[in-house]
């Protein structure tokens, strides 16, 4: 069967939870195809309230971790099981304090990740974060 005839949305899942903020624009929160989750860049947005959570990078940070922690979950899949991170940073002199945070979620062995910092983020945030993980067996 040549790539053009094969039915991709027969084989991708979208994942939809209402623990993690709805998407924002033409994206799924996440996707799973091939035994992984392919999870969309999350922001700190607290889902039952919609709004930028406050408190500075870490209380952001945290919360990022938590709404990629629950699409995970809604995918059937957890933290334990990312292979790979992306950090994005609004100013990279909160690296060290979103490494702490980052580390209070992950085990060893860590994830593979990439951490950059940008000009701006959606809604002005401080870090958005970004996973692919394996699905839970």
């Amino acid at each position: 069967m040549s790539p053009k005839n094969i039915n991709f949305a027969s084989i991708m899942k979208q994942v939809i939870t209402d623990k993690a903020p709805q998407a924002i624009g033409p994206y799924s929160q996440a996707i799973v195809t091939g035994g992984m989750v392919y999870a969309s860049g999350q922001i700190a947005i607290n889902p039952e309230t919609g709004d930028i959570v406050e408190g500075g990078i870490e209380a952001q940070t945290h919360q990022v971790l938590k709404n990629v922690s629950n699409i995970l979950a809604a995918a059937g899949s957890s933290m334990n099981r990312v292979v790979k991170t992306t950090v994005f940073m609004a100013d990279m002199a909160d690296f060290a304090t979103v490494n702490n945070i980052y580390a209070t979620y992950f085990s060893e062995p860590y994830p593979a990740r990439s951490a950059v910092a940008v000009k701006s983020l959606p809604k002005n945030v401080l870090i958005e974060i970004e996973v692919v993980a394996e699905i839970e067996n």
